[in-house]
């Protein structure tokens, strides 16, 4: 009921999936709606400290809505928003392969955590 997180080159996808409430006398735990917030790195140069720290602002707000709202009024709140927006946010880490954006993540995330999400932590990052 987490993340899934796919994107092109040069983007991240933060996703979630919740559940669905729908009107009527269905329930909401019979539907599961993906958000997928699509996250561009247009405009942004991810080897410099100033774009790459916009660029995990960016996933971390994404993270954030996809696990929460998900900029949708039908949807039932997670009952764990919290490891939703950690599975996302590392997910779309992992997905981006950017030192410094992992460098970043590093600094409020543990390398295992980093571990648990696939993200590969680069050796001038690993050596501190």
């Amino acid at each position: 009921m987490y993340t899934k997180t796919r994107a092109p080159l040069g983007a991240a996808t933060v996703a979630c999936a919740l559940s669905a409430l729908f009107a009527g006398a269905v329930a909401a735990k019979d539907y599961k709606v993906t958000v997928a917030l699509h996250v561009s790195t247009q405009g942004l140069d991810l080897s410099q400290p100033a774009d790459a720290q916009t660029f995990y602002k960016r996933l971390e707000h994404a993270a954030d809505i996809a696990c929460t709202h998900g900029n949708r009024v039908d949807l039932v709140p997670l009952d764990v928003p919290k490891a939703c927006y950690e599975k996302a946010l590392g997910g779309a880490v992992r997905v981006a392969k950017a030192p410094l954006v992992t460098q970043m993540y590093l600094t409020t995330h543990t390398f295992a955590e980093a571990a648990a999400y696939g993200i590969e932590v680069p050796p001038q990052v690993a050596g501190r």
